[in-house]
């Protein structure tokens, strides 16, 4: 078993461009015992263009559709990679997010072209957009569960190796979140937590004026506008999360 992991993961962790990296999965898949694979960052990949990762050899009238309808943000297998932290059988979706009519009717189109059950590892980068490597075999076929462990570990393997190619070393150091000073992490903060900035300059013992400079300047290294809009992307980098909020959404842990 390690003597095969070692192969399959040389195979992907050797390639040096993008269609080099399309073959080796081609190959990896198929010694996995899977007919298909699929290295995508959830977005709508008409607009966004060739900066996504987009890497899969899916049949091409499934594809297209899939693309034309933008079902990469609204697809329940992505939807559901963003709530786990392992990789997935697609007969497990159920009981990871609750399926709308039109997730059954995606699922169904997808059977309709001959897709039958997958296996979806998520790649969920802080600060990125979210992204996953799936492996899936024609509707009948079933999966090879011994070898899953193996389309786990390469799965998460090949899209690092994606985000390598699409966005090389040089750059990927180059893409800093935006660095807050602690006052104006503080300022946004309070205003995560719904105080306004009268409250905020209370609290924390400074004038109205500074805390809408603070938060204002926030804005600015997001670039954004909005209060809402920097919240929510310093949410998403791990600025601030929602336990600093003050919401959990956790099971409670037993007495």
């Amino acid at each position: 078993m390690q003597a095969s992991a070692k192969t399959l993961l040389g195979l992907v962790e050797g390639v040096g461009s993008r269609d080099e990296l399309s073959l080796a999965m081609s190959e990896v898949t198929k010694a996995l015992g899977f007919q298909y694979f699929a290295l995508t960052h959830h977005v709508d990949l008409l607009k966004v263009g060739g900066g996504a990762i987009r890497l899969h050899n899916y049949p091409g009238q499934w594809a297209d559709h899939y693309d034309r309808q933008a079902l990469s943000l609204s697809d329940p297998v992505h939807r559901a990679s963003h709530v786990t932290a392992i990789g997935f059988q697609w007969a497990q979706i159920p009981f990871l997010i609750p399926l709308s009519r039109g997730d059954r009717v995606i699922l169904a189109q997808g059977q309709n072209q001959g897709i039958g059950d997958g296996y979806t590892v998520p790649v969920n980068v802080p600060g990125e957009a979210c992204g996953s490597c799936s492996f899936a075999n024609d509707l009948g076929r079933p999966l090879p569960l011994d070898d899953l462990p193996f389309a786990q570990l390469v799965g998460a393997v090949a899209f690092e190796k994606a985000r390598r190619l699409w966005l090389p070393r040089g750059v990927i150091d180059q893409i800093r979140r935006p660095v807050l000073t602690d006052r104006q992490r503080d300022c946004l903060l309070w205003a995560a937590r719904g105080k306004t900035d009268w409250e905020i300059s209370r609290i924390l013992g400074i004038s109205e004026e500074t805390v809408a400079r603070h938060i204002r300047m926030a804005c600015d290294k997001y670039g954004v506008n909005k209060r809402l809009s920097v919240i929510v992307y310093a949410m998403t980098d791990g600025t601030i999360t929602l336990s600093d909020i003050g919401f959990s959404f956790h099971t409670p842990f037993p007495e």
